[in-house]
């Protein structure tokens, strides 16, 4: 199909922002609202849990370690909370402010989910992204609102951490995970600033690890390209890197991929005053059609795990080879400066680093020399990338083990995907021991990687709250079961009566 370059043809592009002026004073009012929601409905409910029967003053077991307090770990603390489970901690290894992309190597200026999107706020309307922006710049500024601010919502998510009174341990990096007690408690190694190191003990463990959670970015393979080659560095970059554009200013940039990633990163090397950027994609034409948009009402959200294996396999199959098409957007914020060339139909073939630059080899024979290239490539799933679980991996479920072996071949991506229960754990195959099983059931794989099994409910937005919502009674379902004999004791025990304030009521008596 031929492309339409005739910008004059085109509607405006509606104005965009990263950020919008804050209200402390309005933030502040709001957030007492919301505090008083949250007791209306008396969140969080009377903990509820017994201490764990491993657990003494010397050594203390938490009931949950939340790896990761990005948008999908801090709404999975949010969530537990509410399970009335206070036992927990949240760590995340970067400053606050910088977990998750939004203020790091995410580049494009607004979201992509229409801007009534919820999930971070679990259904409660004074702690929704429209109630938050609405007491800052009224419901006239809600309306003229096009989509939400890369910045404003990395705000917004810092401000329901802090309303809903979600204590994060920042700077503290999960660093691996062994088992103990027949596999029954978790011993995890973090890391702090400065090397200091600790062992926690828990009973379980959500990895919110981010979208490179379940594997790493994805480097193409090129013949004389190693990602550890001195003279890619500050010349070749993953979308994903630490980018100094101002560094890029009057330089020929290449860019490779066609998906929202690579064009914001040519937008934001435009947007620095490079000279010329040409956008590499080796499909004739971009995509057409979010195929996932068809994938995210609460009916499919919600029952997409109740689907059997083939159907799973076929949906998210289908999904991922019809890819995502970038924001039109995105599309039209490089469209709008002369220096941008978008190269349809035309792969790389090479890519060979330099004293001077980087060339690029290209199918037609021709090379193109640029002072920088950046991919645009995306994640990977591959859990053999995770070091933290790294002695674990190797028994770990996954897709291509339900698949017929043509099918994990034609798609070897959705085969790396992990194979997840009900409760996004994690799970051996046969040849595991029972031990093993028992440790990785603890394990709740809470990021991208949960798509195959789950749909996806860890990582888009519109599915947040879903997820959310079901690895956390997951998990005080599982905790419950476990001490079930504990709990039983415990209603035994239950002396509470409920007639003292009547003529009726007995001293220790009790209904026969």
């Amino acid at each position: 199909m031929p492309q339409d370059t005739s910008i004059a043809a085109l509607p405006p592009v509606p104005p965009q922002f990263t950020t919008s002026p804050r209200n402390a004073a309005a933030l502040e009012a709001l957030a007492t609202q919301a505090r008083a929601d949250l007791e209306r409905i008396n969140v969080p409910p009377p903990a509820w849990m017994l201490p764990a029967e491993a657990a003494t003053d010397a050594q203390p077991v938490l009931d949950v370690l939340v790896a990761g307090a990005g948008m999908c770990g801090q709404t999975a603390a949010f969530a537990l909370r509410r399970e009335g489970l206070t036992n927990i901690r949240v760590i995340d290894r970067a400053a606050r402010g910088e977990e998750g992309p939004w203020g790091t190597y995410a580049r494009m200026l607004t979201l992509r989910s229409p801007k009534q999107v919820g999930g971070p706020d679990l259904g409660m309307p004074s702690l929704s992204f429209r109630a938050w922006y609405e007491a800052q710049h009224g419901s006239d500024g809600w309306q003229a609102l096009h989509k939400i601010g890369r910045i404003d919502w990395r705000d917004y998510l810092l401000w329901v951490r802090d309303t809903a009174g979600l204590a994060v341990d920042n700077g503290v990096s999960l660093r691996s995970v062994s088992h103990g007690e027949g596999g029954r408690l978790l011993s995890i190694e973090l890391e702090s600033p400065g090397g200091r190191r600790e062992t926690v003990r828990a009973r379980q463990l959500v990895l919110a690890l981010g979208r490179d959670g379940s594997g790493a970015p994805r480097w193409p393979d090129f013949p004389s390209l190693r990602h550890d080659d001195p003279l890619a560095a500050g010349r070749v970059f993953h979308s994903a890197d630490a980018i100094d554009f101002a560094v890029l200013e009057g330089k020929r940039i290449g860019v490779l991929g066609a998906g929202a990633s690579a064009f914001d990163n040519a937008g934001s090397a435009l947007e620095a005053g490079a000279a010329e950027v040409q956008l590499f994609a080796r499909r004739p034409q971009l995509p057409q059609v979010n195929k996932s948009k068809a994938a995210s009402s609460h009916g499919f959200l919600r029952g997409f795990e109740e689907l059997d294996d083939p159907r799973k396999w076929r949906v998210y199959t289908y999904i991922f080879d019809e890819q995502v098409p970038p924001p039109w957007e995105s599309v039209r914020r490089c469209d709008a400066h002369a220096a941008f060339t978008l190269r349809l139909g035309t792969p790389w073939l090479d890519v060979a680093p330099g004293e001077g630059g980087v060339n690029v080899a290209l199918p037609d024979g021709s090379s193109e020399r640029f002072d920088a290239v950046i991919f645009g490539t995306g994640f990977d799933v591959d859990l053999l990338d995770r070091p933290e679980i790294g002695r674990y991996t190797p028994l770990i479920d996954t897709w291509a083990r339900h698949v017929p072996p043509e099918e994990a071949r034609r798609h070897p991506e959705p085969a790396r995907f992990p194979y997840l229960g009900s409760g996004f754990e994690l799970r051996t195959h046969a040849q595991s021991s029972q031990e093993t099983a028992e440790a990785l059931s603890r394990m709740r794989l809470f990021n991208w990687g949960a798509t195959m099994s789950h749909g996806a409910l860890a990582g888009d937005i519109p599915g947040l709250a879903i997820g959310a919502t079901r690895v956390a009674q997951a998990i005080a379902r599982d905790l419950f079961v476990e001490d079930a004999d504990r709990h039983w004791a415990r209603l035994q025990a239950h002396d509470e009566p409920e007639l003292i304030a009547t003529r009726w009521h007995v001293p220790g008596g009790s209904a026969e």
